[in-house]
């Protein structure tokens, strides 16, 4: 009987369809994450080749771990693109991480309204605080709509800003 040890493995993982950059990504994310890695790549196999069309022995898919969530990315081809359905949330404690983080993974990308940015592989991200999440569940109302009303007039979130709305 063998004694091999199997990584542990979660439940649910999210799977990203590149068109053939899924190496790359996954690189660049690791660059920006503090506890992060690449886990396993798999290449494609002659057989596999020849059925899908990537050259033998390109990456396949990679598996990388981004603050102890996995993902796995595909260069499943262009037939698919990534949209606002689907997003990734980081929760910042403070401003130098709101920052750090926007500027980082915006680079290439393009910046959007409340806290919302496309990367330059097309993913999206969502960088807030996570004051915000205290201000949305208030009990007062009205501190609430302040704090809303603030988020709708950002883009990249700014918690004295918030702050500020929510008094």
């Amino acid at each position: 009987m063998s004694s091999i040890k199997l990584k542990h493995s979660q439940k649910i993982s999210p799977f990203l369809w590149f068109d053939n950059q899924a190496e790359e990504a996954a690189r660049f994310y690791i660059s920006i994450f503090k506890k992060s890695k690449i886990l396993r790549l798999a290449h494609v196999t002659e057989k596999a080749a020849k059925k899908i069309g990537r050259p033998e022995g390109s990456v396949l898919t990679v598996e990388f771990e981004l603050e102890g969530q996995r993902f796995v990315a595909l260069n499943g081809g262009p037939a698919f693109k990534f949209n606002e359905a689907v997003s990734f949330v980081v929760n910042c404690k403070t401003q130098a991480e709101v920052d750090k983080y926007w500027d980082a993974l915006s680079a290439g990308g393009e910046t959007r309204e409340c806290g919302w940015l496309r990367d330059k592989f097309g993913v999206f991200w969502q960088i807030v605080p996570t004051i915000m999440f205290k201000f949305l569940t208030d009990k007062d109302t009205a501190k609430t709509e302040r704090a809303f009303e603030a988020m709708l007039q950002m883009t990249k979130l700014d918690i004295k800003r918030l702050k500020e709305a929510a008094r």
